[in-house]
């Protein structure tokens, strides 16, 4: 492992950053260097997650010791990320950040659904970390935010529609297990039997989701809704998009089939899509029908809130940056 990229994962006891640091224990080009955590440093890792089968000790984050490797998967929440990111950038260190604070590109929207930003400096500096739209930006990048699970979702499904124009409003009903809430996530006896909207004055993941449609070239305003469903992992999308004007079978099947016939990791279906195809893995998976009635475009995506929305296409962005094979490891 002598020529291999030294990585440290900080904040590996939350969810999306154990399973970021078990990707890279076994991936063939990345050395796993250092793991970190506040509460639980001085255990290993494979002892307050035993599914990840990593036995390195769990250390408190030192700049220093940290900043010396050659990238790091950062896994704090928003706020709390942005002054570490700053850190580990000054030293040189390349960074995949799993949290918001690099997602946005305006600051007043930032502030507005955040508070303010803790690494001012660096805001606006980030790449935003979607690979099937945004992947010769992410292999140059110093600096990559990963996209959230919901966005992740959501933007591949309508993608090809945005690329065209062809949204006019879209009412995104997102719906997603309890670990989208990390460990501090409500227990087996409030989410089992129950679903239930959250954040319904408005989820921090809209705006987002917005401003890469915008990017795309197809500026419009999305109703979001978020749902907790009584599942451990997965995230299923429905997204009812009214057109800006008619659009055929064909054209639709092209539109898609453009967009991600050569993507490894989103695979298009005919009919109904469930988070269980798509677990523990990499994939999204999207369908989309067409409602004759109403005339609106009913567009499905699943995938993995834990894998495909965070630790494992952090690995897949760490890959395109080192030029690596992307779906190494995956």
């Amino acid at each position: 492992m002598a020529s291999a990229v030294k990585v440290a994962v900080l904040g590996a006891t939350g969810l999306g950053g154990a399973i970021a640091a078990q990707l890279l224990h076994r991936h063939p080009g990345f050395e796993l260097a250092h793991v970190t955590a506040r509460a639980e440093a001085g255990q290993r890792l494979d002892e307050v997650h035993p599914r990840t089968r990593v036995p390195l000790a769990l250390e408190p984050y030192d700049a220093d010791r940290h900043g010396g490797v050659d990238a790091a998967i950062v896994a704090y929440p928003h706020a709390a990320a942005a002054p570490v990111v700053a850190e580990l950038r000054e030293r040189g260190v390349r960074v995949v950040d799993l949290s918001a604070d690099f997602r946005l590109r305006d600051r007043g929207i930032y502030e507005d659904w955040y508070g303010e930003h803790k690494a001012p400096q660096l805001f606006g500096q980030g790449v935003y970390g979607l690979p099937e739209l945004t992947r010769e930006a992410v292999k140059t990048a110093g600096l990559v935010a990963n996209p959230g699970c919901y966005p992740t979702a959501t933007l591949l499904g309508l993608a090809p529609l945005a690329r065209a124009g062809l949204i006019g409003d879209a009412i995104v009903d997102a719906k997603s297990g309890v670990s989208g809430a990390g460990r501090g996530a409500k227990d087996f006896v409030s989410a089992d039997e129950n679903v239930s909207p959250y954040k319904i004055e408005g989820h921090r993941h809209t705006p987002e989701i917005e401003q890469e449609l915008a990017a795309l070239g197809n500026d419009v305003t999305i109703t979001f809704m978020p749902h907790l469903l009584p599942l451990n992992q997965g995230e299923l999308v429905s997204c009812y998009v009214t057109l800006t004007r008619d659009a055929t079978e064909d054209e639709l099947t092209e539109l898609y089939d453009d967009a991600y016939a050569r993507e490894p990791f989103v695979e298009l279906r005919r009919g109904p899509v469930g988070v269980q195809e798509v677990r523990d893995t990499n994939y999204c998976r999207i369908s989309y029908v067409m409602d004759p009635r109403t005339g609106r475009l009913i567009v499905f995506s699943a995938l993995d809130n834990l894998w495909k929305g965070a630790a494992s296409q952090a690995v897949q962005n760490l890959n395109l940056m080192f030029g690596r094979p992307e779906g190494e490891g995956l």
